[in-house]
């Protein structure tokens, strides 16, 4: 049976009260579809690790849908609440000391003394969360280590009903998952690049901001380990040409390719692409391999590159 819905008031409301009871509803954000959780049900956090077949050691990204509640879910400076100000809502988690001991916390944590938390600029999320009255903890809505879903069909592709309810929002704006920034110390590290450009934070913070790769083998922040956002196929990344028996993903002025990210170079529009265009790559018979052209590495191509990075990692 499918478990898609429109997202009306009858329908956030039944999603809320699912929330609430420590069900699973797949919301539409600006960036992919998230799989959501009570955070304080440890039960429901833990049936988003058995859904998605994800290592309890990769922590999860709160979502809120007020400014002023971070203060009483993390410990805050006036640093902290310039950036939220400033980039929320929108595509950016920072990872924040946490204040809360409650142990279903602890599990989305991984067990770390810091949070991840952002607020997502999505309509229909914003008011799941408000109507669920809890943050809500959201990695994408798909099987571990597959493609990130853009679309509510793309949920139900991966998970199926396996999710209580899935809110069909439209195919997300972004594409690409959240800028993470670690805002622990004095100097400001992006974790994981993402939808907010690490230019864009430099500029409002007047100051450099840090690049890491983290630890792929204990993660500090979502989406740090190697192989992830993997499709079906082998993925071969910086392809200037096509090779014999490969699905041809292109970038710009490419002429032979099977489809392209965008034809005029622009980065917002391949990062909103990226994700559909895996998973539709993948999904063509007759194919043994994908590869992907040049994606420059500035402004979103620095997440673009990071997803393809992963995606095309070889364990």
């Amino acid at each position: 049976m499918n478990n898609i819905f429109q997202p009306d008031e009858h329908n956030l409301e039944r999603a809320a009260l699912t929330i609430k009871s420590g069900g699973l509803v797949a919301m539409p954000t600006e960036t992919v579809y998230g799989l959501g959780a009570n955070v304080y049900i440890a039960a429901a956090v833990a049936k988003i690790f058995e859904v998605k077949q994800r290592p309890f050691f990769d922590p999860l990204i709160s979502h809120i849908a007020e400014t002023d509640f971070l203060k009483t879910y993390a410990q805050t400076d006036e640093r902290v609440m310039a950036l939220a100000k400033q980039f929320w809502p929108g595509p950016l988690t920072m990872i924040l000391k946490r204040t809360d001991n409650n142990a279903a916390i602890d599990l989305a944590c991984s067990g770390l003394p810091n949070i991840a938390v952002r607020m997502p600029s999505h309509p229909v999320a914003l008011e799941l969360i408000k109507k669920s009255g809890v943050p809500i903890v959201a990695p994408s809505a798909n099987k571990f280590k597959s493609v990130s879903p853009t679309t509510a069909q793309h949920v139900f592709d991966s998970l199926g009903n396996k999710v209580d309810m899935i809110l069909d929002g439209g195919a997300c704006t972004v594409g690409v998952e959240s800028t993470i920034i670690d805002v622990t110390g004095k100097n400001i590290i992006i974790l994981r690049a993402g939808g907010t450009a690490k230019e864009d934070l430099e500029k409002f913070l007047n100051e450099k901001v840090l690049l890491s790769d983290g630890s792929p083998d204990k993660p500090s922040a979502p989406g740090q380990l190697l192989k992830h956002y993997a499709p079906n196929h082998p993925l071969r990344i910086n392809a200037a040409t096509r090779q014999p028996g490969e699905f041809f993903i292109g970038f710009g002025k490419i002429a032979d390719c099977d489809l392209n990210l965008s034809p005029t170079g622009d980065l917002r529009e391949a990062a909103a692409n990226l994700f559909a265009f895996l998973r539709q790559a993948d999904a063509v018979p007759g194919y043994t391999g994908l590869a992907m052209s040049p994606i420059p590495e500035n402004g979103l191509g620095l997440a673009i590159n990071d997803r393809i990075r992963r995606a095309s990692y070889k364990a």
